[in-house]
C-alpha cells in the first residue's frame, strides 16, 4: 500500500495539487496534513492524523462508485476519523470556501 501512496503522490490531479498548496506546511490552523496517506488497505487524499481528519477529493468517476466510497468512509469512521469530501470543481472554483469548511471541521473535532 505504501508503494501505491508514493505513486499517487507523483500523479496528483490538478485539484489535489491546488489543495495541497493550501494545506502543506501547517498553513491551515497550524495542522500537519499528509497527502496520499495509507490507512489500512486505503490511501486517503489528505490526512491530519493527530486531529483524525481525512479530506477526500472526488472527480466524476466517483459518481459510479458511491457504494465503494460509502464502505471506505465507514471503515475510516470506524477507526475514529472524520471524513470530509469535496468535488474537484469545488476546489478549483471555490478554494476559499473549501478551506473554510476544513477549518470548521477541525474546530469541530
Amino acid at each position: 500500500m505504501m508503494q501505491r501512496a508514493v505513486e499517487l503522490r507523483k500523479e496528483q490531479t490538478p485539484a489535489e495539487r491546488k489543495l495541497w498548496a493550501y494545506l502543506r506546511g501547517r498553513k491551515v490552523k497550524n495542522v500537519k496534513f499528509r497527502r496520499q496517506h495509507a490507512l489500512g488497505s486505503y490511501v486517503v487524499d489528505f490526512c491530519a492524523a493527530k486531529e483524525k481528519l481525512i479530506i477526500e477529493l472526488d472527480g466524476s468517476h466517483h459518481l459510479d462508485q458511491a457504494e465503494q466510497d460509502e464502505e471506505r468512509t465507514a471503515y475510516l469512521e470506524g477507526r475514529g476519523y472524520k471524513v470530509v469530501r469535496f468535488w474537484n470543481h469545488q476546489v478549483m472554483g471555490d478554494i476559499d470556501g473549501v478551506i473554510c469548511e476544513i477549518e470548521n471541521a477541525l474546530e469541530g473535532r
